[in-house]
């Protein structure tokens, strides 16, 4: 299974909207159970990976950087209105270089939880991790 992907999503539009439509079957192997934006965003996320989580973050408007590893190495993957990216496990990954009024959903394979149990957000420590799955 592809731990990492980007794609681009349909845009129709007309004088009234534009509509971005994402057929889960085509793009997602996983069931849906959280969804979540990010706006207003000024400075980089938090970086990070996920031990169980996968995700799959559509812009909506504007762009943003993703800065990813997925065991080839640090990269830089821009992401424009209606692009998206898969994020699998044991992929490292945070956002940054928003451009004013960017709207970034994500679609979580897992509900919240607090306690981030899944998570690993030291580099070094992912890259251990990384070498020994």
């Amino acid at each position: 299974m592809e731990k990492f992907r980007k794609f681009k999503l349909p845009i129709h539009a007309d004088d009234r909207f534009s509509l971005t439509p994402l057929e889960v079957g085509e793009y997602l192997n996983f069931a849906i159970k959280r969804v979540y934006g990010i706006t207003q965003a000024h400075k980089p996320t938090g970086s990070h990976c996920h031990k169980i989580e996968q995700e799959c973050f559509i812009c909506f408007q504007g762009s943003v950087t993703a800065e990813i590893d997925d065991g080839t190495g640090l990269k830089d993957v821009l992401l424009e209105a209606g692009e998206a990216i898969y994020v699998g496990t044991y992929v490292w990954h945070h956002f940054k270089a928003w451009t004013p009024g960017t709207v970034l959903v994500a679609l979580s394979s897992t509900t919240y939880n607090p306690k981030r149990e899944d998570y690993i957000n030291d580099y070094e420590e992912f890259k251990r991790v990384l070498s020994a799955v």
